[in-house]
């Protein structure tokens, strides 16, 4: 957390502490917080079996989830409740005292009888017990060459994932191996390489050496409205196809495609490993919804033992490269941390920097496979682009569904955070659109009462709230259809004729809290208001697009509000006033620009511009009157 020291004493004491240069926290957290050295996975043995049983525990721990992490963790891949059922236990079971009841007559062991051959099988609770997993499948992309050290890293993550109940289906790439009369049989040898270096770390693969997506459109897609926001693959999937990777999950094995499709005279060719996943995100979800008709329609045990159940609707695409994430004009070229595909996929393909692609596939090509994935995908799954230095990384990101890093943070902690190296995982997800709305006549006051008094769970005083912000109303950011909003005015100043810009209201669905959602929030907020006239601040979300000067944002929230820790980590400093706790975002391109100019000597504490500014503050914001019932 960032925040300003508030000294205490006389005004000469203020001033004698002024003359000091002190360096101020926010100006010196770039520099004492060096990245560490990026340590090599080729440079590293494979741990034993006590050692890769301590690093699965310690990439648990390192995820450090939530409590709604958690919950979202196990609403995913908890066992699934059976049916309720009023089941009558049969009088030899169980007797009137709930205990086990037992023939007194010794068991007929003759060899002359010869009894049916009955396959034992495991009690459904035992089965639940042992097993407390309900699968999920993950669409992975191995975007090689990747040397054997690397690929038994890659193998590690991809058993960790197992463990925890996400099977990978997988789709290897080689970029060298292309276009040469040997083609066919190096693509089968990169595939038994991948299977052999599972295997050797404890899963048990399969490849899948026949086609199993054929090449073109698919007959009826002439039908499917026009235009989309993404790119169709060059291939489709119908759901007999997928046999063999049905028989593979329901055997225990991951999956293992090379990049062929079948064409029109029946031929397998090789085709680009994009439209061969794009076809089978596709592909499964369709499979998984005729499989969710046909349960729907036929009564099913509700002693069934759900732990060998497979949900065939992709979770996650993970794509797993020597490069690792999506390079940022923001952060030089170190990988953006979360990606609203919606509103950011244009503004990205534009300020990229061509310099950073390095081979046949850039960052860029999977950008666009992560679009065309989700498009089929449901709202709740993301993509991840990581380096293969980077398996434990996966852990995290299944557990939290977060970046290893929050987007919203200060840029001050994001450029100096130990975290953030070349090899830093991107999370892409659908996302929203974003909109800066600077009417009220262009709010829609409906959704916007419904996303205020379900996200506060209480009820508005409508009238006397927009009564205010006909006054005071400076801009508002809006999430998508009204599932988020952030409402920014524009509060008088009795000392000063520049008003204070207050965050009136910032609230989130609870439905869509944890889904990225108040990232993309947060940082459309920070672009209008604190961190204008920034370059990182140039997006497109409606509103200045970077051009102006920021201004000091402030707000308030109750002591008790359970979201404080997160405007702890946001803020530039906070004080409490009764049952408030103040907080206040320091305008960021003016003390870049101040920092500069000193060169060497830095900021202060408290600059000139500062002095009073809290009691100023407070004054104004305690006076704003409550619009809840």
């Amino acid at each position: 957390m960032l925040s300003h020291t508030v000294l205490h004493g006389p005004p000469s004491a203020l001033k004698a502490r002024r003359t000091q240069t002190f360096k101020a926290f926010y100006a010196t957290i770039r520099s004492l917080r060096q990245p560490p050295p990026t340590v090599e996975v080729d440079d590293l043995d494979p741990p034993d079996h006590l050692t890769y049983q301590q690093d699965f525990i310690l990439s648990l721990l390192k995820a450090n989830p939530s409590l709604r992490d958690t919950k979202s963790y196990l609403a995913n891949f908890g066992v699934r409740p059976p049916v309720p059922e009023h089941a009558a236990f049969p009088s030899t079971v169980l007797n009137n005292d709930s205990t086990p009841s037992f023939s007194k007559q010794a068991p007929d062991i003759s060899v002359d009888k010869q009894p049916d051959q009955v396959k034992p099988s495991p009690s459904p609770i035992l089965s639940s017990i042992l097993n407390p997993v309900y699968r999920r499948t993950a669409l992975v992309k191995l975007q090689g060459p990747f040397s054997n050290k690397q690929l038994d890293s890659i193998a590690r993550g991809m058993v960790y994932l197992e463990k925890l109940g996400l099977v990978s289906v997988i789709v290897v790439e080689n970029d060298q191996v292309r276009g040469d009369d040997g083609e066919r049989s190096a693509l089968i040898e990169e595939i038994m390489r991948v299977v052999s270096a599972l295997e050797a770390q404890g899963a048990e693969a399969r490849p899948v050496l026949g086609t199993v997506v054929r090449l073109g459109p698919k007959p009826d897609d002439h039908q499917l409205p026009e235009p989309r926001d993404f790119i169709p693959p060059e291939a489709h999937v119908f759901p007999s196809d997928l046999v063999a990777i049905r028989s593979a999950l329901r055997a225990g094995e991951i999956p293992v495609l090379p990049p062929f499709a079948l064409d029109s005279f029946c031929r397998s060719v090789r085709v680009d490993a994009n439209d061969v996943l794009g076809a089978l995100a596709r592909g499964m979800v369709e499979a998984a919804a005729l499989d969710d008709n046909d349960m729907n329609s036929s009564p099913r045990d509700p002693h069934a033992d759900y732990s060998q159940d497979i949900n065939l609707v992709p979770l996650r695409l993970m794509i797993i490269s020597r490069e690792g994430g999506v390079p940022s004009y923001a952060r030089t070229g170190f990988p953006h941390l979360l990606i609203n595909l919606t509103s950011e996929y244009d503004y990205i393909r534009d300020t990229y920097e061509p310099s950073w692609s390095t081979g046949k596939h850039s960052p860029l090509s999977n950008l666009s496979l992560a679009r065309t994935c989700l498009a089929y995908m449901p709202p709740t799954s993301s993509a991840i682009m990581v380096s293969h230095r980077s398996p434990s990384s996966l852990i995290a990101n299944l557990i939290t569904n977060k970046p290893a890093v929050s987007s919203s943070l200060p840029h001050a902690l994001l450029q100096g955070n130990r975290k953030l190296t070349r090899d830093t995982p991107t999370l892409l997800r659908r996302g929203l659109p974003i909109q800066v709305i600077r009417s009220l006549a262009d709010v829609d006051r409906a959704k916007m009462d419904y996303l205020l008094e379900t996200s506060f769970k209480r009820t508005l005083d409508a009238d006397a709230f927009y009564k205010r912000l006909e006054q005071t109303l400076d801009f508002v950011v809006v999430a998508g259809d009204y599932v988020g909003a952030a409402i920014v005015t524009n509060e008088p100043s009795p000392d000063s004729s520049e008003p204070i810009s207050y965050l009136d209201k910032f609230a989130v669905l609870p439905s869509h809290q944890g889904d990225g959602t108040v990232d993309f929030l947060w940082v459309a907020l920070h672009d209008e208001s604190y961190g204008l006239g920034h370059p990182f601040s140039i997006n497109p979300n409606g509103g200045k697009e970077g051009k102006g000067e920021g201004r000091d944002l402030v707000w308030r929230s109750r002591d008790d509000n359970p979201i404080n820790k997160w405007y702890f980590e946001r803020s530039s400093g906070h004080m409490r006033i009764g049952s408030w706790v103040f907080f206040w975002c320091d305008a960021e391109k003016r003390l870049k620009v101040e920092e500069g100019r000193r060169a060497s000597a830095g900021l202060s504490y408290i600059e000139e511009w500062e002095e009073n500014r809290l009691s100023l503050w407070t004054e104004v914001i305690t006076k704003i009157p409550s619009v809840w019932k």
